[in-house]
């Protein structure tokens, strides 16, 4: 098994290396998130190519032809195409396959225009089809007009050339490999350049470890799901967190911003999650509810903090009916979890990843956190974690766990606030810190200065302030001074120095003696020193 890790870091660490090369490529004209929007799309549509590839060599395994050949006969193409098209939801046909466009990158037969028609035909493939919806506009951010490429078709032809050969040539496709190379060059890549993509509005990457306690959390006593939600899912990162805990069988998505809706997309399908498996939105979670009534058994999201929104007649909506207030115009976070509750299936698990600020500010705030506790009883746990986990800003946030049906009206503290390994940019959490979060959340017992579960008693004495030092104690006493010790410590000292004085002023002696031009500097040092 260690063996089996060490090659996984190794191979991972290569992988990234060559990326990270591929990268440099690319970067002199451009930010991060632009290039990473052409790298990203090569990697997928390589991913797509082999898929088909594979699929046809599966088709024909019996016929003794290449995909190729069957291809041009008349009698086979037709059914091939319709075959492959009513599995994967997708065609490419042999002349467009991401290997025919390395050979004629290699024969010097390539244009960019060839690469463009490419991307085109796949989405063209899926017009009128059940995946038409999960394929359209997939390439849209890899702009292979634009003049960042170069000035010219040959500039940019040269460049997409070189890149696509790179990409090539990492071993994406070889049967001895440990590790999942595309997943984890999707992971890296989008997690490398999060730092510059997406934080407007207080959006930010969640990483993989914060990903890794949500999952454990909400999948919790299940060996599968019917279904699992995310109503801010970004590049769908911690949707598919989910899913590597246990089976799910339909995934849900809303997305704001166009280019991370596409890179959700992509990362569903690369991580083999079917076509017909999925339902993702581009949209506003907030004032376009794409899901209208529909429930799901885990709802997990980690939404923009602080955001703003229009809580401009949202109280006649049914999402924020009953609380009576509305989240305030430039903090959205309680909306986000009153729409995340609405769509909770009853026997269901919700966790999200927000601020400390949710959990004391008063006002509107205040009325929503006391409806929750004290009315629905929906609030299970409040997790406090490490400061600076998250890409891009060092603000400590809670992981809030949410029920319905709760027979008790109790609500765990976790602190671990200290439960982090430091790291250059960002600290970092480990697998074991993880486990243990996970573990205290489902064990649900009192540990000294780690955990309380707090009774409604106490939330009420605090007035349903939740901030998590008025439950979870983690005050340490200093240790008792012993004062003999001190007295003694302090007169060996004075002994010390006294005797390194006495020798000191022996050796000024000394040098006086022995270099009378001196004597004035010396004595200067002599009244500096009391002597």
């Amino acid at each position: 098994m260690a063996d089996t890790h060490i090659t996984q870091a190794q191979q991972q660490a290569d992988m990234q290396k060559r990326l990270w090369a591929i990268a440099n490529d690319l970067r002199g004209n451009m930010d991060a998130s632009e290039y990473r929007n052409y790298m990203l799309g090569l990697i997928f549509y390589r991913f797509l190519s082999g898929k088909v590839d594979s699929y046809a060599g599966e088709l024909l395994a019996n016929d003794d032809l290449t995909f190729t050949q069957a291809y041009a006969d008349e009698d086979m193409q037709a059914e091939l195409r319709e075959e492959i098209l009513s599995t994967l939801g997708f065609f490419i046909e042999p002349q467009y396959l991401y290997s025919t466009l390395i050979t004629d990158i290699q024969a010097g037969d390539f244009d960019i225009e060839k690469l463009e028609n490419a991307l085109n035909k796949v989405q063209e493939s899926t017009i009128g089809r059940d995946s038409e919806d999960d394929f359209r506009g997939l390439f849209a951010d890899m702009d292979l007009h634009s003049s960042r490429l170069g000035k010219d078709t040959a500039q940019r032809s040269e460049l997409m050339a070189k890149v696509m050969l790179n990409l090539a040539d990492i071993p994406f496709d070889v049967s001895d490999l440990k590790i999942d190379v595309l997943g984890d060059a999707y992971e890296y890549l989008i997690g490398q350049f999060a730092a510059t993509a997406g934080k407007k509005a207080g959006e930010f990457y969640t990483p993989q470890q914060v990903s890794k306690i949500l999952a454990g959390i909400v999948t919790l006593g299940h060996d599968r799901l019917k279904s699992a939600y995310d109503p801010t899912m970004g590049s769908g990162s911690l949707l598919l967190r989910v899913g590597d805990s246990v089976p799910i069988g339909e995934y849900y998505g809303q997305e704001l911003n166009g280019t991370t809706y596409n890179l959700a997309r992509m990362n569903l399908l690369m991580h083999g999650v079917n076509y017909a498996r999925f339902d993702v939105y581009n949209g506003d979670t907030l004032e376009d509810d794409h899901f209208d009534s529909m429930v799901f058994d885990a709802v997990v999201a980690n939404p923009p903090y602080s955001a703003h929104w229009d809580p401009e007649g949202k109280l006649e909506d049914e999402r924020f009916r009953k609380y009576g207030k509305t989240a305030p115009k430039s903090k959205a976070d309680f909306a986000f979890v009153e729409h995340m509750l609405y769509h909770l299936a009853n026997d269901g698990t919700m966790a999200v990843v927000l601020p400390h600020g949710v959990l004391f500010r008063g006002a509107a705030e205040g009325k929503i956190r006391q409806y929750m506790i004290e009315q629905d009883n929906v609030l299970d746990a409040v997790i406090g974690l490490p400061a600076n986990l998250f890409y891009g800003t060092s603000i400590p946030t809670a992981i809030l766990v949410f029920k319905k049906n709760r027979s008790k009206k109790d609500i765990l503290f976790i602190d671990a606030s200290k439960e982090f390994e430091k790291g250059k940019n960002q600290n970092n959490l480990t697998d074991a810190q993880v486990d243990k979060i996970v573990k205290t959340y489902a064990d649900r017992q009192d540990i000294d200065k780690f955990a309380h579960v707090a009774q409604y008693d106490e939330i009420v004495e605090n007035e349903f302030n939740l901030n998590i030092p008025r439950y979870v104690d983690t005050f340490e006493e200093e240790p008792p001074v012993d004062v003999d010790k001190l007295v003694a410590d302090i007169q060996q000292t004075d002994q010390e120095l006294n005797q390194s004085m006495a020798e000191f002023s022996k050796m000024l002696n000394d040098l006086e003696g022995q270099n009378p031009d001196a004597q004035q500097q010396l004595t200067k040092i002599k009244e500096l020193f009391g002597q």
